[in-house]
């Protein structure tokens, strides 16, 4: 199945796919918008694009575990998602994802400009590794 993940942002949102067998995650894009109804419609044609299966949505959670305004936001974004295009979507804890992204950043020596322009394409990435990592387990332990 092709899995997408998305991890919102105010301005930028990455996107990651993963490969039809479910093994590997790849940063896509970053989407620059602003405007939500965009977003959405972004977010669809990218869907489409990718061939999508599943579409997983960054759940950035507070760190005691607990659902924040962001976090509620996300959740609503993603139900309209959801409602546009007709595909599942799942929330997925995203906390950290955004630090580890700048750590994985930090060992390649991405700067400025660049660095900017892909941190949200690696912290999808990184969510959807950890789902691709929970799913693999869900189907070893049936």
């Amino acid at each position: 199945m092709i899995i997408m993940s998305v991890d919102l942002g105010k301005a930028r949102t990455g996107v990651a796919v993963s490969d039809k067998n479910e093994g590997f995650a790849f940063p896509n894009t970053v989407i620059t918008e602003y405007n939500e109804e965009r977003l959405i419609d972004k977010l669809w044609e990218k869907a489409q694009e990718l061939k999508a299966e599943l579409i997983v949505v960054g759940y950035p959670k507070n760190m005691d575990g607990s659902e924040g305004f962001r976090a509620k936001e996300c959740a609503e974004t993603a139900e309209k998602l959801k409602k546009k295009s007709g595909i599942d979507i799942v929330l997925w804890d995203e906390r950290c994802t955004t630090v580890s992204a700048h750590n994985a950043l930090n060992l390649t020596d991405t700067r400025g400009k660049k660095r900017k322009q892909s941190v949200d394409a690696v912290a999808a990435v990184i969510i959807l590794e950890d789902y691709l990592n929970f799913r693999k387990n869900q189907k070893s332990d049936s």
